[in-house]
């Protein structure tokens, strides 16, 4: 049953697509670079420490990855539960929804605030017996692990606003603490202003205060704020298992989607440690590098979920294959524009982190040949987004799956036995070429077999 609370006219169901996506996109499209380049500015700093502090932070990725793809899964999970009850006219269950996601929020990061304090230097140690190398990143690691909270509360936040339509917030809330985190920067690892220099410590001291400050802001947005449309109160807050149950069936699959991630970046690793470590530095790089250009399609893809949500619960199929076709061209775009960046200046990209000759031949190729992927790249991602839009985030989680761990990880295995390091980047490209097939072939079984059945006047229009 409907509630009386819902407006009649919402933005995402009547606001033409271009200019729809548009205004929800380009808020979440800053938020995601400004993200991407506090990462970028972390490293850049790190490498002037030297090339053991950039590679300590390199092995520690993986892990950061694993936070990453839990609280991106979460928030996934939280945005479309919160998006498809809006659409369904169900605002009361939507505002409980974004209740629980703030109780999961703190629930996941003490979990792994705990096994990152145990855990940091026994997985360091998996790639070097460097001495400073493990100290350093076990360092790291601890502090970004124990402190994430900050991080996943934040998530939290931005979920539910964007879930109900509302960008501007979330956008300015990751410029809070990226601003925060690129002041903290210099001044905590070199020791400035007084501070002791503390090298890579520093940088995840500077990462995890920049996390809380954008934490404590969008806390006061959430909770404060008379002005949003779902109003949090938890002093009639009703715990649902069937919520939770909800925003795990979307953002489980959607955090392993990215944890796998993780495990690829530790697989590809082990790889690459067999040509020395400036091949593991170099892989490291990329990633930094590589989310400048992915982070616009995260933003997009940001913007396009409650789009896709919220017309999929209304039964809109055509505003919903608009939204397709719309974000779909713009991912592609961009992705074009990446690889071009990546093949024109691959030298002056990797000058940014003090490379070694050795570091600058291995980037130079590897960048160029991963690049090439980005297109196809961008197809998959907006696929993706929609299937965690319409509650079915298994199958996203499935071809990440493929990708990764059947395809990318065995592919280069065997290229870099038969062409050494100059070949076993091509594993990325025959891995997406893969994975879009499947994700399609999705697309267009669920188009017949959910869409096609349709046979009602949509809710946007009944309202």
């Amino acid at each position: 049953m409907k509630d009386t609370q819902v407006e009649k006219q919402n933005k995402l169901g009547v606001v033409p697509i271009p200019r729809l996506l548009l205004a929800m996109s380009i808020p979440a499209i800053i938020s995601m670079m400004i993200q991407a380049m506090y990462n970028i500015v972390d490293s850049i700093f790190v490498a002037q420490i030297g090339e053991e502090a950039l590679t300590a932070v390199s092995l520690a990725f993986p892990i950061q990855m694993i936070i990453i793809s839990s609280f991106v899964g979460m928030g996934v999970g939280i945005n479309s539960a919160i998006s498809r009850r809006l659409g369904q006219g169900k605002k009361n269950e939507a505002t409980n929804v974004a209740e629980h996601g703030f109780l999961l929020a703190l629930i996941i990061a003490i979990i792994l605030g705990i096994l990152g304090l145990i855990s940091s230097q026994a997985f360091i140690s998996l790639f070097t017996d460097d001495v400073n190398i493990i100290s350093q990143g076990s360092q790291y690691l601890i502090i970004v692990t124990i402190f994430c909270f900050g991080s996943f509360i934040t998530q939290a936040a931005y979920s539910t606003l964007q879930g109900s339509g509302e960008m501007i917030k979330p956008m300015v809330g990751q410029i809070i603490g990226a601003i925060t985190n690129i002041i903290l920067d210099p001044i905590m690892i070199f020791g400035l202003l007084g501070f002791p220099a503390l090298g890579v410590a520093g940088a995840a001291i500077a990462t995890v205060t920049g996390q809380f400050i954008g934490m404590i802001y969008m806390l006061m947005v959430v909770f404060k704020s008379n002005k949003n449309e779902l109003k949090l109160d938890y002093k009639i807050f009703h715990f649902d298992p069937s919520i939770i149950k909800d925003i795990f069936k979307v953002g489980l699959p959607a955090a392993i989607m990215q944890g796998l991630g993780s495990l690829m970046i530790t697989g590809y690793n082990l790889i690459l440690s067999g040509f020395g470590m400036s091949a593991v530095a170099v892989f490291g790089v990329y990633f930094k590098i590589q989310s400048m250009i992915f982070m616009p399609i995260f933003g997009l893809g940001q913007g396009a979920m409650p789009i896709f949500g919220f017309n999929f619960g209304a039964k809109n199929r055509e505003r919903f294959n608009q939204t397709f076709k719309v974000a779909g061209t713009a991912a592609v775009t961009i992705m074009c524009i990446g690889t071009l960046l990546f093949w024109v200046f691959p030298a002056q990209i990797m000058m940014a982190f003090n490379p070694s000759p050795e570091m600058m031949t291995i980037g130079i190729h590897c960048l160029r040949t991963i690049s090439l992927s980005f297109p196809i790249a961008g197809i998959s991602i907006m696929v993706a987004v929609s299937f965690q839009a319409i509650g079915k985030a298994y199958v996203s989680m499935l071809a990440s799956f493929i990708r990764q761990m059947v395809v990318l990880l065995p592919v280069s295995y065997l290229l870099a036995k038969i062409g050494g390091l100059d070949l076993v980047w091509y594993g990325f490209i025959i891995a997406e070429i893969v994975c879009m097939s499947y994700q399609l072939f999705m697309f267009r079984w669920y188009q017949r077999n959910i869409f096609d059945t349709w046979d009602v006047t949509p809710l946007s229009v009944q309202n």
